[in-house]
């Protein structure tokens, strides 16, 4: 049965829509860091030329869709699951009749869907407007790159699921939360195009979940490599990811017994 996911999509679409000054600030830091980063790539692709396959459009587009891609992926800032542990409240939550982990990603995703429309669109095509833009090739692209999104989007809460879930054992995660707001944007390919980095990061880090979140949906986007291949390995991880979820919720949930609850 459904219910009552779709509604939790729904809600948390209309959760984060009535925050319209903070959308529009977030938005305008969206840009501004853009501007500034578009500058940099600008400087290197000039000075330098095309570098690990990217010339100035595909350098200009990876900046603007990264910096789409940061809400709507929801990099930093996600401390809902933690919370609730440290107050108690997880109890009650886990009492429903739903499934914790599936009702937190629908809601998450519902959160998502409404950043795709306000954080990850202008930016684009404020981008678009003002740079050269590498725009997708194939019709089929574009379908594909909103699947890797949708996948980025798993992979991302998989991630903050787990962290959060270390609440069970360490009660306050935001020393591990601010670890990870450091360390993922440099390895999820956000500061910068992991093919600019050295090969042997390239093969580590081919075998974790970080490039899933940002780098896989930019190369799909300017179709760089096999975007099916892609889309597999983030799907991979997305089940992973959530797999072991449940069973760190799982024996959380057993410890918070042992504890009196």
């Amino acid at each position: 049965m459904l219910a009552p996911y779709p509604q939790l999509v729904a809600a948390g679409y209309r959760r984060y829509a009535t925050y319209r000054q903070a959308t529009l600030a977030g938005l305008a830091t969206n840009v501004v860091f853009g501007l500034l980063r578009a500058a940099v790539l600008t400087a290197v692709v000039t000075q330098r030329g095309t570098v690990a396959g990217y010339d100035l459009p595909t350098s200009i587009t990876y900046v603007w869709i990264g910096q789409g891609l940061i809400t709507v992926v929801m990099l930093w800032g996600d401390q809902e699951l933690a919370r609730r542990v440290r107050t108690g409240d997880v109890v009650i939550d886990l009492g429903r009749p739903w499934d914790l982990q599936a009702a937190m990603l629908a809601t998450d995703l519902g959160r998502a869907g409404h950043a795709v429309a306000v954080r990850l669109l202008p930016p684009a095509a404020f981008g678009a407007l003002l740079f050269p833009f590498r725009w997708p090739e194939r019709p089929a692209t574009w379908v594909l790159f909103a699947a890797s999104v949708g996948l980025a989007v798993v992979v991302s809460f998989g991630i903050r699921f787990l962290l959060n879930a270390s609440a069970f054992w360490l009660l306050d995660v935001r020393g591990v939360i601010a670890v990870w707001g450091v360390v993922g944007g440099v390895l999820s390919g956000l500061v910068l195009p992991l093919t600019w980095f050295p090969a042997w990061a390239q093969a580590v880090l081919r075998w974790t979940p970080f490039p899933s979140l940002f780098q896989s949906p930019i190369n799909v986007f300017t179709e760089r490599g096999d975007s099916v291949g892609v889309l597999a390995t983030q799907l991979v991880w997305a089940v992973l990811l959530l797999l072991a979820g449940r069973t760190v919720l799982a024996r959380g949930a057993r410890r918070l017994v042992v504890q009196g609850g």
